[in-house]
């Protein structure tokens, strides 16, 4: 019998936990369920910055899963960030950064399925020298309100995908309904990231590689919305979910078999 796939996430960290008060992981449920649901088997990275762990943590896993938080600290995309845009910058521990920055050069140097969403679109766009919007109420004021916190599982807008998509050949159309709680967006899209899907005021909502980085990775989809708070409702929201533990299940080493 074969083992279901092996998926690494990275998840937040509270400056003060519940329990005894100091630094402590924190992870929404929803997205272990999600993997769980689509057969993978989730794994939470463990929170530190030696690059030797993190490098052993991604060998022994199949796929990685960036996850929501915080914002990007904005030293790593807009160093010369004006004041009044960097008190809106809400930085959850440098730590996390510099983790994820070094969790998805491995991911790449070892050719593992990545999943990003929300915070992990952004900095997945920032680790290959990408930029970020700091604020977008400030910055890109439009018609859709992207900070939706009253809707975290419903629908709010819409979001058009590029007809060559992988993301439009998953869900099976080029206009995905989805959901929106962020106030920050990528902005200018950085290496061998391309934009495949926008809001309807033009924020990138869907990164892919580019048709020629494309062999550089089995499975990469960067997205700016929650699909593990959908995936119970919306088999189009599901389908993420199953594409990337199919691809984690297909690249897997060989020999990692149960008896």
């Amino acid at each position: 019998m074969t083992i279901p796939p092996v998926i690494l996430i990275s998840a937040c960290v509270q400056r003060s936990g519940f329990e005894m008060g100091d630094q402590s992981v924190s992870l929404s449920e929803a997205y272990p369920r999600a993997l769980l649901a689509a057969g993978g088997l989730p794994l939470i990275l463990p929170c530190s910055t030696a690059r030797e762990l993190l490098a052993e943590c991604v060998r022994r896993c199949d796929g990685v899963l960036l996850t929501g938080g915080d914002d990007v600290c904005p030293e790593l995309y807009a160093p010369d960030l004006p004041a009044d845009l960097r008190a809106k910058v809400q930085i959850e521990a440098p730590d996390r950064d510099l983790r994820e920055l070094l969790l998805i050069e491995e991911a790449f140097a070892q050719h593992k399925p990545l999943l990003a969403i929300c915070r992990g679109h952004q900095i997945l766009n920032v680790a290959f020298g990408g930029t970020l919007v700091a604020d977008l109420p400030s910055q890109r004021p439009s018609a859709v309100a992207h900070r939706r916190m009253d809707a975290k599982r419903e629908l709010v807008h819409d979001v058009e995908l590029a007809a060559d998509s992988l993301l439009a050949r998953l869900a099976g159309r080029t206009q995905l309904g989805v959901n929106s709680t962020h106030h920050q967006a990528v902005d200018r899209v950085g290496g061998p990231l391309q934009a495949v899907g926008r809001a309807p005021d033009g924020v990138i909502e869907v990164m892919e590689l580019k048709p020629d980085a494309r062999d550089t990775l089995p499975f990469l989809l960067s997205v700016q919305f929650h699909p593990e708070r959908l995936v119970d409702r919306y088999p189009e929201h599901r389908a993420i979910f199953e594409a990337f533990v199919a691809a984690c299940q297909a690249s897997r080493s060989p020999g990692r078999t149960a008896n």
